[in-house]
């Protein structure tokens, strides 16, 4: 929209703190940001530190445990270890069929009109039948009835066109033909240009070479959105960790001020946050903006598409494929988990609702799923995420050799790992004598948390070594049973039979999989299936050991305070 403002493009590079015209909570005004959303710095407090401590007791506990109880009692030992692979086995095979539903939504969903959809809802709001187009596919049947509501109430929901979808974009020190890319994406999209207000988060430790990009981008692209705006995060501010999370946080306040000096209904404006190498499917905005506009409790709500790491996943390497594969199946379960969907890597959320929380965390590596919680307190529980069956593309991670790109990859999952320090966050807040969220639904969302930290670090070790140490002691005790005898094999039949929900995992992968670029040979399409026999080892080096790592970083109180900041490369070449 280029109402409510003289120049089309603004262009305004930052080296101070903007003004920020928000306080604490403590003010009459409801929507002013609290005070103690934020992660404790420095000394913690003992319940905090006993918390912080939690997910590494249990995990090296239940690992340790596979060990300790065949030592006690070899029946012991057997049947705690089966009981784990057993119950692992349960969740394989619903992973499975979820992993199967969340594909074929993404499916069904990602071939619908939806700005079709979006001028039935105008059109049915000025009293005027749907324009014709086919009225098949995603959830029809709804869209009919919501064109009913809507004719028949036509305030029942926010007129589409009003609509701005303001998009932050984080940038370190990437190459321009990245950066580029997702610039260029943004034009593409079934959404107006001008209903795009980008801003180009870029930090001033990229150094010089970061604003020239910045500048090249505003002067090749910037004309074209109906704004973009160059923020610069300084370098050492007080009160937070360098990285993605204070930088966007610096952007966005930049947005609230942008927004307010335009006269612009922040209550109009959607925030999407996307990293640098980000390629949004060409109607997620408007996918967002119907769920947006049709939600009564909109500003309580955050929306989120699926991550796809499938960009560049011809170029890279096997283990790095399988991991990206993971993250994959991971995203498409989860959206259509109602209670398990949080907020992770781009998502959107309404400005009026980031406004009110004081956007983003500063003080965590890990600003995007910490946002879920974030936002949990802010709104004292009354808050949940929509997911978005439309996909976000990503880059899986790439960098100039197999080594640098195995020790990139152990970077990224390290730093998501670190996720584990949400444990305390919550855990201090539900727990708490003057807890404002609702109790029950805390208690649960805390040890779901929990359960899916532990479960990281610790299950694929067991269910790797497990069967064999209740085994191997048994003999050297004398404790030999027939169970004990027949656990090798026993556990190993169960991994065979969970082999098929692997199948299954495996057949959307490659339904995922984008066309094979011309430069990669066609020997790379059976490495494509060979990939998986790293599946186990790839779990055990990867996912295990970072998690590990993370919750003994958290034990030991060596914080994380630096982000790791993953490579990116354009085109399968460095750039």
């Amino acid at each position: 929209m280029r109402a409510n403002r003289e120049p089309a493009t603004v262009v305004e590079t930052h080296s101070a703190r903007p003004r920020i015209s928000v306080g604490p909570k403590a003010s009459s005004d409801p929507g002013l940001p609290s005070t103690d959303l934020e992660l404790p710095t420095g000394q913690r407090t003992l319940a905090y530190r006993f918390f912080e401590a939690l997910p590494a007791a249990i995990s090296f506990t239940a690992v340790g445990l596979v060990f300790i109880l065949p030592f006690v009692d070899a029946m012991l030992g057997a049947v705690y270890v089966l009981s784990i692979v057993g119950l692992m086995f349960v969740r394989a095979m619903l992973g499975a069929v979820d992993v199967a539903r969340g594909f074929l939504r993404f499916r069904r969903s990602a071939r619908v009109d939806w700005a079709a959809r979006l001028t039935d809802l105008e059109r049915a709001m000025d009293g005027r039948p749907s324009l014709a187009h086919p009225r098949g596919g995603f959830r029809a049947a709804d869209h009919a009835a919501l064109v009913d509501q809507v004719s028949a109430d036509p305030h029942s929901i926010m007129r589409p066109s009003t609509l701005l979808h303001a998009v932050v974009v984080a940038a370190y020190n990437e190459p321009y033909p990245v950066i580029a890319d997702t610039i260029r994406t943004l034009l593409h999209t079934s959404t107006k240009p001008e209903q795009l207000l980008v801003f180009f988060a870029h930090e001033e430790r990229g150094g010089p070479a970061m604003a020239e990009t910045a500048r090249r981008l505003e002067a090749e692209y910037g004309h074209r959105f109906g704004a973009f705006v160059l923020v610069e995060h300084p370098a050492g501010l007080p009160d937070e960790i360098a990285g993605k999370g204070a930088n966007i946080t610096y952007a966005g306040h930049r947005l609230a001020e942008w927004v307010r000096d335009q006269a612009i209904d922040p209550r109009r404006v959607i925030v999407t946050s996307l990293d640098c190498d980000n390629i949004p499917h060409e109607s997620y905005f408007d996918c967002v903006a119907y769920e947006y506009a049709l939600a009564p409790d909109r500003e309580r709500l955050s929306f989120q598409p699926i991550s796809l790491y499938v960009t560049n996943i011809w170029d890279v390497p096997a283990p790095s494929r399988v991991v990206a594969s993971a993250n994959c199946f991971w995203n498409l379960t989860t959206t259509v988990r109602r209670l398990a969907l949080r907020n992770f890597a781009s998502h959107a959320q309404p400005l009026t609702a980031l406004v009110g929380m004081g956007f983003w965390s500063k003080r965590t590596i890990v600003e995007d799923g910490h946002q879920y919680w974030r936002s949990w307190f802010h709104f004292d529980g009354d808050y949940r995420v929509v997911p978005i069956h439309v996909p976000i593309f990503q880059d899986a991670v790439q960098a100039g050799t197999f080594k640098a790109t195995m020790v990139a990859q152990f970077k990224q999952l390290s730093r998501w790992s670190y996720g584990a320090s949400d444990v305390p966050y919550v855990g201090v807040r539900v727990f708490a004598p003057t807890a404002r969220s609702p109790f029950w639904p805390g208690v649960l969302r805390f040890f779901s948390l929990l359960e899916g930290h532990v479960s990281l670090a610790s299950i694929s070790i067991i269910i790797a070594i497990g069967g064999w140490i209740p085994f191997v002691v048994a003999t050297q005790t004398g404790q030999v049973t027939s169970l004990v005898e027949r656990m090798p094999m026993t556990v190993g039949i169960i991994q065979q039979i969970g082999m098929i929900g692997l199948i299954v995992s495996i057949v959307v992968f490659n339904a995922l999989l984008p066309p094979r670029p011309i430069h990669v040979p066609r020997e790379r399409r059976l490495t494509m299936w060979l990939q998986w026999l790293l599946y186990p080892l790839t779990l055990l080096v990867f996912n295990s050991s970072t998690a590990l790592y993370s919750q003994w970083c958290l034990l030991t109180g060596r914080y994380r305070e630096r982000f790791d900041v993953t490579e990116k490369m354009a085109g399968g070449r460095s750039s």
